[in-house]
């Protein structure tokens, strides 16, 4: 049985009735799925024989679908030489192999999919960047609100001093969350927020701080340089680096999602992506061409609107959720 095969098996024979992560995934991924597999059993129902020209259409379809050039035509290379080795020509055969080598792909890489873990000596800091109009500030809502829900004291730190609509934001957030949040003046010194913040969240207990920074442009050398020197002054209040430093990408920017990532990660010690807005885009291969380019996880995506549809990334549902329609 290939990989395919087994993770189809796996979800059909298990009574997801009542899980609501499977079926948030399934909802999430409706636009994603409908695109890829619908173009793929197209493709083998029509071909009426695997050929170069078959591969190249298989190719094409990855790339539209955002997987990646590099990706793309690395699992293309993969399906041939199993298929000629395997002496296997049937289209719909095909399809399969080529999924099995994505699964193949990241199964066997660490693509860790894993909560934060929460300190015992001290609150637990976690930074958030991005350029502007990702989602930063309703990532940081999104997460608070999961964390309170398990009994977790949250607080934000409200770092964007550079749009007032920002802060008004966050605190808007956290008056409906009842969250306690540290602000500064227009145009203040980030880092001055930040270490008033931590200093709040040490002093109260707080169990989870979470940083919203300024949005940036990743290709600005001086806005990058900032970010940087926000991380020095949590070193600087916490005697390390913050403990989670997490990337928010909109999964509608595309292959811009991985000049973005690699600017950042220049700069910062990413621990991970949170990945936005997948149920409004029909590619949903972002994911899968950042963590083969930089294997850096995603450890949350967003899945939908409401405060509860942003969830812990689970490769076994997305992967699931995604291609369980190909024939």
């Amino acid at each position: 049985m290939g990989l395919f095969a087994y993770l189809k098996d796996k979800f059909r024979k298990k009574d997801n009735s009542s899980d609501k992560e499977t079926k948030l995934y399934d909802d999430g991924l409706k636009k994603q799925r409908n695109e890829l597999s619908s173009k793929m059993n197209d493709l083998a129902k029509k071909a009426k024989k695997v050929n170069s020209s078959y591969f190249e259409q298989l190719e094409e379809i990855l790339i539209e679908a955002d997987v990646g050039v590099n990706l793309t035509l690395s699992l293309i290379e993969e399906t041939i030489e199993c298929a000629k080795k395997k002496k296997i020509d049937e289209p719909k055969l095909i399809n399969e192999l080529l999924i099995d080598a994505l699964l193949k792909r990241y199964y066997d890489d660490s693509f860790d999919n894993h909560d934060i873990t929460f300190r015992d000596d001290r609150c637990t800091v976690v930074l958030i960047c991005g350029v502007n109009g990702v989602g930063k500030t309703t990532s940081i809502a999104k997460l608070g609100y999961r964390y309170q829900k398990q009994g977790k004291k949250v607080c934000f730190i409200a770092a964007d001093t550079f749009r007032a609509a920002a802060v008004e934001q966050l605190e808007e957030f956290a008056n409906r969350l009842n969250v306690p949040i540290v602000k500064g003046d227009n145009e203040e010194d980030p880092s001055s927020v930040i270490y008033r913040g931590l200093d709040y969240a040490i002093s109260h207990g707080i169990d989870l701080a979470l940083i919203d920074t300024s949005g940036r442009l990743h290709n600005k050398d001086y806005l990058m340089r900032e970010l940087g020197k926000i991380n020095r002054v949590i070193q600087k209040r916490i005697g390390t680096s913050a403990d989670e430093s997490f990337l928010v990408l909109d999964a509608s920017t595309g292959q811009n999602g991985l000049e973005q990532a690699k600017s950042f990660l220049n700069t910062l010690p990413l621990t991970g992506l949170i990945v936005t807005k997948m149920d409004g885009t029909s590619k949903g291969g972002i994911i899968l061409a950042i963590n083969q380019e930089f294997h850096l996880p995603v450890r949350f995506i967003g899945l939908g609107e409401k405060m509860e549809d942003l969830t812990i990334f689970n490769l076994d549902k997305f992967l699931y959720s995604l291609l369980k329609e190909v024939e």
